[in-house]
């Protein structure tokens, strides 16, 4: 599975932005997808799962409530719908796929290649 996230950019405290990871390769279409986040100087961090049919979904509890996970099978594409956003989800943002959903959030087997997103205060 290839990954190419994009969507980033500079936005306000309290703006939104949507981030969007097309997948590409013979299993992009069963894929399990997710987010990740990494600020400097921070480890990588999980933030949102889906599961290929996107009948499951789970956060981390730094974003519930303000990001919401989805996908479009038919354009092999997920999303990640960030409102409210604070100068703390300042980072670089991954998409990422595998194969079986409990490992996605631990260690998925593939990454894109990242987007920066940067919320000033």
């Amino acid at each position: 599975v290839q990954l190419q996230a994009s969507g980033g950019g500079l936005v306000q405290a309290g703006g939104s932005l949507r981030l969007s990871c097309a997948a590409s390769g013979r299993t992009a279409s069963n894929a399990n997808m997710g987010w990740f986040r990494q600020a400097p100087g921070k480890e990588r961090e999980f933030l949102a799962a889906i599961s290929w049919y996107g009948t499951s979904t789970k956060y981390a509890d730094s974003v519930k409530g303000r990001f919401t996970i989805s996908r479009d099978n038919a354009k092999k594409t997920v999303y990640l719908q960030m409102n409210s956003l604070k100068p703390e989800d300042t980072a670089v943002y991954y998409c990422a796929a595998d194969g079986a959903y409990h490992v996605l959030s631990i260690r998925p087997a593939y990454w894109g290649q990242g987007t920066q997103v940067t919320v000033s205060s």
